[in-house]
């Protein structure tokens, strides 16, 4: 109990949360914009190949 007080109260210890959370924070985001990239990359794929296997 004394070593998470310590922790709780040490500032160093509270930057790098907050640094941890940000970077989590940054890599959620950078997943999420991977992923509608992905898909529209997907959907234009799939038109070319449709466009080109129908002519």
């Amino acid at each position: 109990m004394r070593l998470v007080r310590h922790v709780l109260r040490d500032r160093r210890a509270a930057t790098a949360i907050e640094y941890a959370l940000v970077a989590s924070l940054i890599a959620v985001a950078a997943i999420v914009a991977m992923q509608s990239l992905g898909q529209n990359m997907n959907n234009t794929f799939v038109t070319v190949n449709s466009s080109v296997s129908g002519s």
